[in-house]
């Protein structure tokens, strides 16, 4: 995640920079320097963001189709997916361990994301910031 992008999350989100930082765990002036590109964004900073925009998107009455449904995932997948048995439609993207893309399970956060910010499911859930 870029400075940009965390920049306009948070003002997607209606947070000041320090209502965010509360909210991630960490000093505002971490937040400062995110949105400055002094510093990178973690990645657990980063997904606890993408999970707040996702409630956010989901506390606004958004029908989400689920993530299995859109990429027509095979059973086999889907019966060894916990994205799929927990039913939480569209977080494939939180790196949840059991979660597959593209038939498998990403071995680091990286590679799942990278996979994530082409995939339709992150999209429909981003495009509106």
């Amino acid at each position: 995640m870029d400075s940009k992008e965390f920049s306009r999350i948070r003002r997607y989100l209606g947070k000041t920079q320090n209502q965010l930082a509360q909210l991630c765990g960490v000093s505002p002036k971490a937040v400062r320097s995110f949105e400055q590109g002094w510093r990178q964004v973690p990645t657990h900073i980063e997904r606890q963001i993408m999970l707040l925009l996702s409630l956010k998107k989901l506390s606004s009455g958004a029908v989400i189709t689920p993530c299995w449904e859109v990429k027509n995932c095979p059973n086999e997948w889907r019966e060894n997916c916990v994205v799929s048995e927990l039913k939480v439609r569209h977080f494939c993207w939180y790196y949840i361990n059991g979660t597959f893309c593209q038939g498998r399970v990403q071995e680091s956060w990286e590679n799942k994301i990278k996979l994530c910010r082409e995939c339709e499911v992150y999209q429909s859930m981003v495009s509106h910031i």
